[in-house]
């Protein structure tokens, strides 16, 4: 089977932690010098499930990001440490919340839910492109 969806959201914001705090609702990470946090603009308003917990993350270029925190209503927070510093800085930067073959199910399993409710609770702030058979794509 292949995958139905792929969700994927810029970087607004990179932070290089200078001194021992925390990120999340709740204070529920303590983030130490020499992590890097970036912000993506998705959460719970757009369908994204708070209840994901820490062993999911999301990816950019291969790279895994783990949540950072707890899921907020229009952002979240994710441990980009590993990530080359050069990556992050370029314009444009994207991360992938869900994709590859297993992305849906791998992110229901984190939330303690299953694919269909992933999908059916995402929201309509996401620009959706669907694909044709050939891969051209319409919004």
């Amino acid at each position: 089977m292949l995958p139905v969806v792929r969700l994927e959201a810029p970087v607004l914001q990179q932070h290089d932690i200078a001194e021992v705090g925390t990120v999340g609702y709740g204070a529920t990470r303590a983030v130490w010098p020499g992590e890097r946090i970036v912000t993506v603009p998705v959460g719970y308003a757009d369908g994204f499930p708070r209840s994901v917990g820490a062993g999911w993350s999301a990816e950019l270029l291969g790279w895994a990001l783990p949540l950072a925190g707890r899921v907020s209503m229009d952002t979240m927070c994710l441990d980009a440490s590993a990530v080359p510093p050069d990556l992050l800085a370029q314009r444009g930067t994207v991360v992938e919340l869900i994709g590859g073959p297993d992305g849906v199910d791998r992110l229901a399993a984190a939330a303690g839910t299953i694919g269909y409710e992933i999908l059916t609770r995402l929201g309509r702030r996401y620009q959706r492109v669907y694909l044709d058979e050939d891969g051209s794509g319409t919004e």
